[in-house]
């Protein structure tokens, strides 16, 4: 009688938890990632403990519930996996577009800092989501939203429609590194910005350009604000005088 019970209840808390996964889930989980190999066979399994249980081999029944249990833990933990990076993918398709509206206004001459850092935080997300680090993809993705929540086509607009300094076709052959708490200085940043190269792998190029003046020869991590960078040119592009904040420059083509 003692086996009887606990062989009923291991098919009532099957049965049980499959009931609250229906009820709570069928709404916000696709059918073809709650339908998963997993579900379907715990399902299978759960149905044999029923039918072994109705003809009295109650041995058999607690086997076919165990593994019911086990193929239901699996199938949550499938579920787990695929919302989340279900969650990523549309984080980071949030902050391509996101990026694509910044190009389509010409964010990255306007707004320099803010796009170079949107573009850092995008890369970063793209290689956590390939090194399946879901949550660390997802903040990185958000930070590219944050960097470029001030750009809107009307407020490209009013900038542009304030006269710069100088209108140069030329892009900067130095930089004075800044505070690293208000605009994030580092080789990676600063590669990564428009007007320099547009691409922050392109970090080890200052590296090299400015080895001899660098606080420690040897570690490119640690740059100090106030030191003046060279910015040598890579691809035949005009570059000339320091960075100037007022000067509308073109991203580096």
């Amino acid at each position: 009688m003692k086996r009887k019970l606990i062989v009923a209840s291991l098919i009532i808390l099957f049965f049980g938890t499959q009931l609250l996964v229906a009820t709570t889930a069928d709404s916000e989980i696709p059918g073809s990632i709650r339908n998963n190999r997993f579900f379907i066979e715990s399902v299978r399994f759960a149905n044999l403990a029923e039918q072994a249980f109705e003809e009295g081999d109650y041995d058999a029944s607690t086997k076919y519930s165990e593994e019911a249990v086990r193929y239901a833990e699996m199938s949550d933990e499938f579920v787990r996996l695929q919302l989340k990076i279900r969650a990523t993918d549309d984080a980071i398709a949030s902050a391509r577009r996101r990026l694509d509206f910044a190009n389509s206004v010409n964010a990255a001459t306007r707004y320099p800092d803010e796009y170079s850092r949107a573009q850092v935080a995008f890369t970063e997300a793209r290689a956590h989501r390939a090194s399946e680090r879901w949550d660390d993809a997802i903040e990185a993705a958000n930070r590219v939203l944050v960097a470029l929540a001030n750009v809107s086509a009307e407020t490209v607009a009013e900038v542009a429609a304030v006269p710069v300094t100088t209108a140069d076709t030329s892009l900067p052959a130095q930089y004075t590194v800044r505070l690293w708490s208000t605009v994030r200085d580092c080789l990676w940043n600063i590669a990564g910005r428009p007007w320099v190269y547009n691409d922050p792998w392109k970090w080890k190029v200052l590296y090299e350009a400015n080895r001899a003046k660098m606080p420690e020869k040897d570690n490119p991590d640690l740059i100090h604000p106030g030191m003046v960078l060279d910015i040598p040119a890579i691809r035949g592009e005009a570059r000339q005088g320091m960075w100037d904040p007022a000067k509308g420059y073109l991203p580096l083509p």
